[in-house]
């Protein structure tokens, strides 16, 4: 299957990045209205709440991440400055032994009573001396400050790098328990493509999941049916996987990913077996239907009204698919090859996928 550029959706006009953030608190909800394997509710409501830890989990992975580059940065930072401090410690010693040079030239041992005595200029004599008392005092001043300067700094650099060992050592727990979530995930996933495919052979749809979705839901009319995707077969392309052409636009998801009805409409088909495996097909005002193919497990009704962005289903790799993805058309009829260019439509409608 060929990837495009990786797109994310948005939600109340902001950017999503993460796949984990698609899904939020999940639960069970009303009884189902068809037949139902007993492990059908169990395994969505799984792998949508292995979505949420994983999405948490990700999001404080990240977020420790940035903070132990940035203790290390601090680190960093703070080891140059300990250094700068330390050569101009090391230069004011120099300075300090060419001035007690300097007094051992003009004097050396002789007290400077005696140097008075002795010298054809008294008063010149102790202004000098009063100027070298002078820059002597200043100089162990300045020694005094950039030695207290330097402990601060070491301090600091100390503090920085405990902060940053600390951090990592955090990043380092969050990334088994990501790992872990993941393990968890993979087989949850596993679970619910395996008892959607039962479903297909059987020609049996195991009815609609309640899930919990995510409370800001949002004010867009339009929106791509999932919101962290990749894009592969485009609409009209040749494959050989279908008889003729692409009669809709793929979107590589992973299983398990909330698919969302584009905009508000009516279900007026829910169907398992054949090429497109499990699928929702809902009417929207205009004329326009869409068809969410593929599916491991649907979350609507025949009949049902739905909102744009409502979950109609989870994505799968029912049917004759290659791989986990969502297939997508929009079509004039409910029925296969009326369809149009998604990308078109969903451009017409300020929509870029």
């Amino acid at each position: 299957m060929r990837q495009g550029p990786r797109r994310t959706g948005s939600r109340n006009g902001t950017s999503l990045v993460l796949p984990a953030l698609l899904c939020a608190l999940v639960a069970l909800g009303g009884p189902p209205t068809l037949s139902q394997g007993a492990e059908g509710p169990e395994a969505s409501a799984e792998v949508a709440r292995l979505y949420e830890e994983a999405s948490t989990a990700s999001q404080r992975y990240e977020a420790g991440r940035r903070a132990a580059s940035v203790q290390k940065a601090k680190a960093r930072t703070m080891e140059r400055l300990l250094a700068r401090e330390r050569r101009q410690i090391d230069a004011l010693h120099g300075d300090l032994g060419r001035i007690a040079r300097a007094q051992y030239r003009g004097g050396g041992d002789i007290p400077i009573t005696a140097q008075m005595l002795l010298a054809e200029n008294p008063e010149k004599l102790m202004h000098g001396q009063r100027a070298v008392w002078q820059a002597d005092l200043a100089l162990n001043n300045a020694v005094d400050k950039s030695r207290r300067a330097e402990r601060r700094l070491a301090e600091g650099q100390r503090a920085a790098a405990d902060a940053w060992h600390s951090l990592q050592a955090r990043t380092a727990r969050l990334v088994r328990l990501k790992k872990g979530i993941e393990s968890k995930l993979e087989a949850a996933r596993g679970q619910l493509q395996g008892e959607a495919d039962q479903s297909v052979a059987a020609g049996k749809c195991r009815g609609s999941v309640r899930l919990k979705e995510p409370k800001n839901s949002t004010t867009r009319a339009w929106v791509p049916p999932v919101e962290t995707y990749e894009l592969s077969a485009g609409f009209d392309s040749a494959g050989a996987r279908w008889s003729h052409r692409h009669t809709g636009q793929d979107f590589a998801v992973d299983i398990g990913t909330p698919v969302r009805s584009v905009g508000a409409g009516r279900v007026v088909s829910v169907s398992c077996g054949g090429a497109f495996g499990i699928e929702v097909v809902v009417r929207h005002p205009g004329g326009y239907y869409t068809q969410y193919a593929h599916l491991a497990a649907i979350t609507v009704d025949q009949g049902q009204q739905v909102r744009a962005g409502q979950w109609v289903g989870q994505s799968g790799t029912t049917g004759n698919s290659t791989g986990p993805h969502l297939h997508f058309e929009v079509r004039l009829t409910p029925y296969l090859g009326s369809g149009v260019d998604p990308v078109k439509w969903f451009a017409e409608r300020h929509v870029k996928l």
